[in-house]
C-alpha cells in the first residue's frame, strides 16, 4: 500500500505539479488549498507526510503545523514547509511551529522528492522503535502472573507472546513470506534496504524468532499473514 502525502497550497499549478511528480514516484497524494481543509484531511485520513505552503487563506502553514502538533497522534508526522519567504527569522518561525524541513521556493521537484523519502524513512523507523519501546516498557512493569493455560498449544509448549504489529511491519511481513529480498521489499514499500532490515529485526524481536525462516513459519502458523 503506497504511502500518502498531503499537499497543501492555494496555488493550483503548484499542487498539480507536485502531485503529478509524487504520484509518478509511487505515492498516493491528497491535496488541500488551505490550512483549514488540510487539518480536516489530516484528522480523517492520517497521511504519512505533509507538504504545505505558508501563505494561504483561512489558515496559514504555521498555524496548520501548530494545530497538527497539538494532537498527540500527529506529533511524529513529518511536515515540510514550502515558501518564497527566505529570511532567517521566518525560517526560525517555521521550525518553532514544528516543521521538520523548510524548503524555499523555487525548488526542484527531485530535491523535494529526496527530502520526502528521507523524512518518511526516518519517521517509519522512529514510529517502529517508539511503539516497541512502549510495549517493552509495559511488559517490564506488568506484575508477573501465574502461567495461563491459554498460552500453551496442544503439545504443551508455551506460545511466544505476540505483540501488536504496526501497519508497516505487517506489510514487511507479508512480503517476507513471499520470499522477497530487502531490496525487493524496499522497492515495493519505497524504503531503503537498510530500513527494511530494521523492520525485519523488529519482527524477529516481537515474535521471539531467531531467523527469517522461523519468522515466516511463525507468521503462517499464527495467522499473521493472509
Amino acid at each position: 500500500m503506497p504511502l500518502t502525502i498531503l499537499i497543501v497550497d492555494d496555488d493550483l499549478g503548484t499542487r498539480l505539479s507536485i502531485s503529478d511528480y509524487l504520484e509518478l514516484s509511487g505515492y498516493s497524494v491528497m491535496t488541500a488549498d488551505d490550512g483549514q481543509e488540510a487539518l480536516t484531511i489530516v484528522e480523517e485520513h492520517h497521511p504519512d507526510l505533509i507538504v504545505t505552503d505558508i501563505i494561504m487563506p483561512r489558515m496559514n502553514g504555521y498555524d496548520l503545523v501548530r494545530r497538527v502538533r497539538q494532537q498527540p497522534g500527529f506529533r511524529l508526522l513529518p511536515v515540510i514547509l514550502l515558501t518564497a519567504r527566505t529570511k532567517t527569522q521566518e525560517r526560525i518561525l517555521g521550525y518553532q511551529s514544528g516543521c521538520d524541513l523548510y524548503l524555499p521556493k523555487p525548488f526542484e521537484l527531485e530535491e523535494l522528492a529526496a527530502a520526502i523519502r528521507n523524512l518518511l524513512e526516518r519517521s517509519q523507523i522512529i514510529q517502529s522503535e517508539y511503539g516497541f519501546s512502549h510495549q517493552e516498557n509495559f511488559v517490564t512493569h506488568t506484575p508477573t502472573k501465574s502461567p495461563d493455560t491459554n498460552n500453551f498449544d496442544v503439545t504443551g509448549i508455551q506460545k511466544p507472546h505476540i505483540f501488536d504489529l504496526t501497519a508497516r511491519e505487517q506489510e514487511v511481513l507479508e512480503l517476507l513470506t513471499h520470499g522477497l529480498s530487502n531490496a525487493e521489499m524496499g522497492q515495493h514499500l519505497h524504503l531503503s534496504p537498510r530500513t527494511v532490515e530494521k523492520y525485519v529485526s523488529s519482527l524477529l524481536r516481537k515474535t521471539e524468532t531467531s531467523n527469517r525462516a522461523e519468522l515466516v513459519r511463525f507468521a503462517i502458523t499464527h495467522g499473521l499473514v493472509k
